[in-house]
């Protein structure tokens, strides 16, 4: 087995090598740890990763020799260098042992079928990480005839380790510290081991602890018959009681106290029973308190998954009254259609955008993150898009709600999100995009929101609107997406109470008090229009510092009369239309108007847009508010439920 000669385990194995071969034998490794424990096995070679309570069973070929141990600690780089590391043991690739690592661990050791019998024994000769068991288990028919028993380690001796063995996950052996004779009784056979070789051998009087240990610490069985390895074996209360008969020095002395000066100790030795049942107390104390915890554990997981399946059903009941021609899809589905949601199009608040192809059209499929959450904001969704109909809002397609899956497919937009065309990027080979393409995007999302401000049965507030929520077809034309958020109102109500929402930068005003309405939109629309005019974001660190908030600079640029400093640099062409690009920054200041109020109905911003007025010219050019007197509030607040379909108004 490749081990040196200070510790040379096994030391009786030689006797049988002239003797005839016979069979080989099964070995289970069980782990009974309540952590999780990855053994290794030579010469079979490998291991595998074994929770609590799971077993591994390996068959060894006749006249084997080897040796199984315990890793605890272990991580694995599965994805880069396909090593891992274990506190205890090494490994040459994931899982894939070839032999024993440097650090300290307790190992059964096995030689099978020679001669007609299996010798096996526990070793510490390289230190101490698991408590162990080493059983055999007869034939059937063979009863225990033949066997000598097998060893045990119960004791958990990295508990009690001296300071000076002590070793991440285990305990060292004096030889390996101090590689010194006197420590590892390699030298004559008339040599004593010191005390710390003592200490292994009080706590493992069975384990097979130094060079020269006595021949009682090796245990014989028949051939064909099977073994365990238990790793963290239930403590033998009988054992405990009474010391085993090969060796009475040994199990008369204490079997968990550290080691202290030798005159401490030869104390100590007188009183063995009070160790001995002060081990048993704490052994018990601590099963008892596992079995209670692990109860716990047990009905709280119970509670949680009926809870969630709870939910789960009625969520299927609430989807399964969903109106319109919505397509409701299997997540295998899905799964197929977007090739294992390979190719990523984007990331929100509430989970990923995939790129799909389901027949002969192109998708796009949003999966919410993580199972039960966004639960709300998908029913809001659905319902709310899934019900209304136009051409600036993105098309929904249809829906998966199967078990903790929860996804949308929308129609697919190829030019992507409005963020991805408006910010200069000095690195990007895109050209700015031109001011009539802008202009374009601008009318679209005033369209789409003046839908669902003014057309719908009940007013639907958006409440996200940004351009990471603007969606591009391959015509630049623009549609509003992403309804989690969405809120209706009652026509007879001013506003709804809500909790804040949203993306910081984009927020009106009004949002400190919670009361809000659609006005809202309004004025994120103005940051929206701002942030195309001026090719850059709202908030931006990379600016100087009384630059970084553009709304902030807005406020500063108009009233030192500056506001050609604001238009977009990088474009030629929104130089040459400076004059319509101020005009679209006189309307943006009106939707900007921090009293809700005084800003203007989606509907007349699409006037203004079109020709048929103007922008309003008396406004407040402070549109950053920094108290909460004024936000336009009304009286009769009301609170609004998640949309319900039978509220929205027939397809236009």
């Amino acid at each position: 087995m490749g081990m040196k000669s200070v510790s040379c385990a096994l030391h009786l194995l030689p006797l049988f090598l002239l003797l005839p071969v016979t069979n080989g034998a099964t070995l289970s490794i069980i782990n009974r740890c309540s952590y999780t424990v990855w053994p290794a096995a030579v010469p079979v070679g490998g291991g595998v990763q074994l929770d609590p309570g799971k077993s591994w069973t390996i068959d060894m070929q006749s006249a084997t020799r080897g040796s199984v141990w315990p890793r605890t600690g272990c991580s694995f780089d599965f994805e880069n260098t396909g090593r891992g590391s274990c506190q205890t043991g090494d490994c040459g690739g994931i899982l894939t042992c070839t032999s024993k690592g440097q650090s300290p661990l307790t190992l059964a050791e096995f030689n099978f079928g020679q001669g007609g019998m299996d010798v096996f024994d526990i070793s510490l000769v390289d230190g101490f990480n698991v408590p162990m068991d080493l059983l055999p288990v007869p034939a059937k028919g063979q009863g225990e005839q033949g066997c000598s028993k097998g060893p045990h380690c119960t004791a958990n001796i990295t508990s009690q380790c001296p300071r000076e063995l002590k070793a991440p996950g285990g305990c060292n052996n004096a030889c390996t510290v101090f590689k010194q004779d006197s420590y590892c009784c390699n030298g004559s056979s008339t040599c004593k081991p010191t005390n710390y070789s003592r200490f292994f051998k009080r706590m493992c009087p069975e384990a097979y602890s130094y060079a020269l240990d006595s021949s009682d610490t090796t245990f014989t069985c028949p051939s064909g018959t099977n073994y365990q390895v238990i790793f963290c074996p239930l403590v033998n209360i009988s054992s405990l009681a009474s010391p085993p008969a090969a060796n009475p020095p040994m199990a008369s002395r204490p079997a968990a106290i550290p080691p202290a000066p030798i005159a401490t100790q030869l104390t100590h030795m007188n009183s063995s029973s009070f160790a001995r049942r002060r081990v048993f107390a704490v052994i018990l104390g601590s099963i008892g308190g596992l079995v209670v915890l692990v109860i716990s554990i047990t009905f709280f997981v119970y509670k949680l998954r009926t809870r969630q399946r709870q939910e789960m059903e009625e969520g299927d009941e609430e989807f399964g009254k969903l109106l319109g021609a919505l397509t409701r899809f299997t997540f295998e589905q899905l799964q197929d259609a977007t090739s294992q949601f390979r190719d990523k199009l984007g990331e929100g608040g509430f989970g990923s955008v995939f790129e799909g192809q389901f027949g002969e059209e192109r998708i796009a499929v949003k999966r919410l993150d993580g199972a039960g959450q966004g639960k709300r904001e998908f029913l809001a969704e659905v319902q709310t898009i899934g019900n209304i109909h136009h051409i600036n809002l993105v098309r929904l397609i249809g829906f998966c709600a199967e078990k903790s899956h929860r996804l949308l497919v929308y129609e697919y937009m190829p030019k992507g999100s409005l963020d991805k065309w408006i910010y200069y990027q000095h690195d990007s080979s895109t050209a700015p995009l031109d001011w009539q393409t802008r202009r374009k995007i601008i009318t679209h999302i005033a369209k789409g929101l003046s839908y669902l401000h003014e057309e719908c049965m009940k007013r639907i507030a958006h409440l996200d609107v940004k351009p990471q929520n603007i969606l591009l077809d391959e015509n630049f034309n623009a549609k509003l997406s992403d309804f989690g958020l969405c809120k209706l109102i009652d026509r007879d109500k001013s506003q709804v109470v809500t909790r804040m929402r949203g993306t910081p930068g984009y927020l009106a005003p009004e949002w400190l008090t919670s009361q809000i309405t659609e006005k809202a939109d309004v004025y994120s629309f103005g940051v929206v229009v701002m942030e195309m005019i001026s090719g850059r974001k709202n908030l931006d660190t990379s600016q100087s510092e009384e630059s970084i908030h553009l709304i902030t600079l807005l406020e500063e640029k108009v009233k030192s009369d500056e506001l050609p400093d604001l238009i977009d640099k990088h474009s030629t062409d929104m130089q040459v239309h400076k004059q319509e690009v101020l005009d679209m920054m006189k309307l943006a200041m009106w939707c900007l108007q921090i009293d809700s109020k005084r800003r203007p109905q989606m509907s007349e911003v699409i006037k203004v847009l079109e020709g048929h007025m103007n922008a309003e010219s008396k406004i407040d050019h402070n549109f950053v508010a920094t108290s909460q007197t004024v936000f336009g509030i009304a009286e009769n607040a009301g609170s609004s439920d998640p949309p319900q379909a039978s509220y929205l108004s027939a397809p236009r």
